[in-house]
């Protein structure tokens, strides 16, 4: 993942876009991914919806729950990303929890991301501590697992930051998943922490709504990474959210742009 984003998706400065697979069908995570794409986000994450999601806020739980209701499962997910592929080469990254990833069976897991291209995985409840045995099977099948660097890290950052792949999740904010009307922490000196252990790219997330937001995050890093606002789009319009998420993401790429 470390050559794409630095040969395409960090040109300059990248926008990441998530959505929750299977919200609220399969087929139009499909067109949502697709007009992503054509808006210009940079790299999608695709949620794999989870009961027990620890670090997400009230939009995204109820992502995965409608999700889940809906009878997605992690086989469903890769059918999502099979019929994205039969058009689209477009970066991709799951976003999930360990447990889905530990029950489907590591091996299995990530040959079936190296088969269909899916670059890497972030697992927000994975300690950094215990990341190493994800690592060891993701790394026979060329997906990147994705460090996360929290406010709270302190001491721990050039640690996480030393080992890092693909590219570094930046948390801009304490807490879980979801907007922000502003963004307090001390993101420079985190990133310049990072910066004397790495050079690989590192992207500001949770939090961020708004063009001016992106900016300013992909100001102080390579990138800005934005899920609740999108997933709040596909919970107010449902299957007819297409036109209003390539509006959001080609407004927030500019915003980005601007940086």
């Amino acid at each position: 993942m470390n050559k794409v984003f630095r040969e395409k998706v960090f040109n300059p400065k990248a926008f990441i876009a998530f959505l929750t697979a299977g919200d609220p069908t399969p087929q139009a995570t499909v067109q949502f991914v697709l007009e992503m794409e054509k808006a210009g986000a940079d790299l999608i994450e695709i949620g794999i919806p989870f009961s027990d999601p620890v670090a997400e806020g009230p939009v995204i739980q109820a992502a995965d729950l409608r999700a889940l209701s809906g009878g997605m499962t992690t086989d469903k997910v890769f059918e999502i990303v099979e019929e994205i592929r039969k058009v689209s080469q477009v970066p991709l990254v799951f976003m999930t929890y360990l447990n889905p990833v530990f029950y489907y069976g590591y091996e299995k897991f990530f040959a079936r991301c190296q088969q269909l291209s899916v670059s890497g995985i972030i697992i927000p409840d994975a300690p950094y501590e215990e990341h190493f045995e994800i690592s060891e099977v993701a790394d026979k099948y060329g997906v990147d697992v994705i460090s996360m660097l929290a406010p709270t890290s302190e001491n721990r950052i050039k640690t996480i930051a030393k080992d890092a792949q693909g590219f570094i999740y930046l948390v801009s904010s304490m807490g879980v998943t979801g907007v922000r009307s502003e963004i307090k922490t001390d993101l420079k000196s985190i990133v310049a922490a990072a910066r004397e252990v790495t050079d690989t790219p590192i992207a500001v997330g949770f939090g961020i709504s708004t063009p001016q937001q992106a900016r300013d995050m992909a100001a102080v890093s390579d990138g800005a990474i934005v899920g609740s606002a999108i997933v709040r789009l596909i919970a107010q319009y449902g299957e007819g959210a297409a036109p209003y998420i390539y509006d959001y993401v080609k407004s927030m790429k500019e915003g980005v742009l601007r940086a």
